[in-house]
């Protein structure tokens, strides 16, 4: 019998708790998302979170360490290079990049563009670095004038086109990404090729929720693979989906906001299942985080800590929740870019060890490697089980677990 019957993976997305011992290579030194967004806001009251210990792992006004924490506590330290949710998010499960994700700080290099635009039969505007609503301000009147898709990246490994919906239709801006993804191999295997629709007139341009993505597909096994081969079920809750280009998932559903994939979550908790419940909240990266919003970013940390009292409450007794980052996005920092930090990892349930102090974690990947320690299905590629420390009397399962 695994130690778990269900685990639930909680990615906060964006959410940091201090530099990694590398953020200096990326220009991020002073980071730490919870600190610096705790004294812009006049402090930062995350009762359930601090409960189960976040306030023992940084410094958070507002939120004090604690002597009895109801769990495991600790950060993990990225191994692999680069700051982007899917490096993160790969990692996670235990897959290690050993080179980064292709980035491009100077546009996207013009013989590849050339290609790009020969094979959509039109031209694009842009072709560097930016903020997505700036870009819009700054060349969507040239894009209803012109016709031709506004093409921009960012810090992370992303190839991103906007349209505005009345000038590419939806399934023609998906044709053109479908396009740009098949040629994006090699040396420009991007993670992401991004949708970007929007609607509106100059000044008041909106970006829709209909955006997709189109996804590098990992190079390697993870966690994901392991238990889908394993007979147990995989359930992704937001971009999950996308981040692993819906590879080694059961099931699968995208709301766009934090609120939508919260409510996804506790309704798929009330379901039977055996294995993973993996949810990506993603308002704290992509609605404040970016753009710099500290207000913003701690009411949304405010929300999370407010629902996930019902998580807990629909735990079983062989259930566990660990919630953790894929990186940081300082929203008091400079810039629009995530930010290079450690992220927390918290575990709470009914085996969970409490007040265990788990340290710095030396990778993210030592939480895909405990969960398949517990799970049977191990070991991953990566990552260090840290299962030992958080469940008394860990049993060691065989893999040989048909779902429910």
């Amino acid at each position: 019998m695994p130690a778990l019957e269900r685990a639930v993976v909680i990615v906060l997305d964006g959410v940091g708790v201090g530099q990694a011992p590398d953020a200096e290579r990326y220009g991020d030194t002073g980071a730490n998302c919870l600190t610096n967004t705790a004294h812009a806001v006049g402090g930062l009251a995350l009762p359930t979170l601090g409960g189960m210990g976040l306030g023992n792992v940084t410094p958070i006004a507002g939120t004090p360490p604690t002597a009895r924490a109801t769990g495991a506590y600790g950060r993990l330290i990225a191994r692999a290079a680069g700051k982007d949710s899917t490096t993160g998010h790969w990692e996670l499960m235990g897959l290690t990049l050993e080179r980064p994700l292709p980035t491009y700080p100077h546009g996207f290099p013009p013989p590849l563009v050339a290609r790009f635009e020969a094979a959509i039969g039109r031209g694009t505007l842009g072709n560097r670095p930016a903020s997505g609503t700036a870009i819009l301000e700054d060349l969507g009147a040239e894009h209803l004038r012109t016709g031709k898709p506004i093409l921009y990246t960012s810090a992370d490994s992303v190839f991103q086109l906007a349209a505005h919906e009345r000038v590419i239709p939806l399934e023609e801006l998906y044709g053109m990404c479908a396009t740009a993804r098949a040629l994006l191999t090699g040396e420009h295997a991007v993670g992401r090729v991004i949708a970007r629709p929007f609607i509106g007139e100059p000044g008041h341009f909106t970006r829709t929720p209909r955006r997709r993505d189109f996804s590098l597909e990992p190079p390697a096994p993870t966690l994901l693979d392991a238990l889908t081969a394993a007979a147990y079920d995989v359930i992704g809750v937001g971009k999950i989906e996308d981040l692993f280009a819906r590879r080694g998932l059961t099931a699968t559903t995208h709301p766009g906001t934090n609120a939508g994939s919260m409510a996804a979550t506790l309704e798929a908790l009330e379901r039977p299942f055996r294995g993973l419940l993996f949810v990506n909240l993603v308002d704290m990266d992509q609605t404040y985080g970016h753009r710099r919003d500290p207000q913003g970013y701690a009411q949304a940390l405010r929300e999370v800590d407010a629902w996930l009292p019902q998580v807990v409450e629909r735990l079983g007794a062989r259930d566990a929740v660990l919630i953790t980052g894929d990186h940081g996005t300082d929203p008091t920092f400079t810039g629009t870019d995530h930010t290079r930090e450690s992220v927390p990892i918290l575990a709470v349930g009914g085996p969970i060890l409490p007040n265990m102090g788990l340290g710095a974690r030396g990778s993210f990947a030592d939480l895909g490697a405990t969960l398949a320690e517990v799970f049977g299905v191990g070991p991953l590629a990566s990552g260090a089980s840290f299962a030992d420390a958080i469940i008394p009397g860990l049993d060691h399962p065989g893999s040989d677990h048909p779902r429910a």
